[in-house]
């Protein structure tokens, strides 16, 4: 049972991975068909099959998302929710939808996720700031600074030069000068993250695996 049950106006770090730690994304068209689920089932009206809810059919939305990270066997969200059991709904209906997808392009059967998701409670806007940097740069803390071969994330749209209006990046943006300020910041933080990844598998001989600490102290 989740610890604790979402609210409305709080925001979330939400996230989940394959069962076993197996992958829930496989090719890139997975990463976007997710993706497409991200925005069209983000509504607080029944929809049906994704293929044909290309346009969200009401503009009520369950939640705000602030950003997204998805990766080979796992993805991360930063979540506000707006509805009454918002994120619930939101979270149940991507799930499904895309376990359906993936057990029928892959020829599988059986659950796709490891349990029901997790959601933390971002409760200090120091952690906000911090925690937007290890989800736009998950896939490069996984891999010491680089990129992953295979994942899809916010990071271009907070740093990019082209606007994008997916994600509520107000939250976090509007506390910098510009999105340079931003980069820096996040390099920064996306170093302290990798260095202190480093340090606790050292410690744990390779065995860091707990998706909800984001490499710096929360609380400070």
């Amino acid at each position: 049972m989740r610890k604790i049950k979402p609210a409305e106006d709080e925001i979330y770090h939400v996230f989940n991975r394959g069962v076993d730690g197996r992958a829930i994304f496989k090719q890139q068209a997975d990463l976007e068909r997710f993706f497409d689920g991200l925005n069209n089932l983000n509504t607080i009206e029944s929809v049906g099959h994704l293929a044909r809810c290309r346009n969200p059919v009401s503009t009520r939305k369950l939640v705000e998302l602030i950003a997204y990270d998805l990766n080979p066997n796992h993805f991360h969200l930063i979540l506000k929710q707006i509805a009454e059991r918002g994120i619930e709904r939101y979270m149940h209906r991507l799930s499904v939808s895309h376990s359906k997808y993936f057990n029928l392009k892959y020829s599988r059967v059986g659950t796709l996720f490891q349990g029901r998701f997790k959601a933390i409670l971002v409760d200090t806007n120091d952690y906000l700031l911090h925690l937007s940097v290890y989800v736009n740069l998950n896939d490069r803390a996984h891999a010491r600074g680089g990129k992953l071969k295979l994942s899809k994330s916010s990071w271009e749209e907070y740093v990019g030069e082209v606007r994008e209006e997916f994600c509520a990046k107000s939250i976090i943006l509007d506390q910098f000068k510009n999105k340079k300020e931003y980069r820096k910041f996040a390099e920064k933080t996306l170093k302290h993250i990798i260095d202190r990844k480093i340090s606790l598998e050292e410690l744990k001989n390779g065995e860091s695996n707990d998706m909800s600490k984001p490499g710096f102290d929360t609380k400070t």
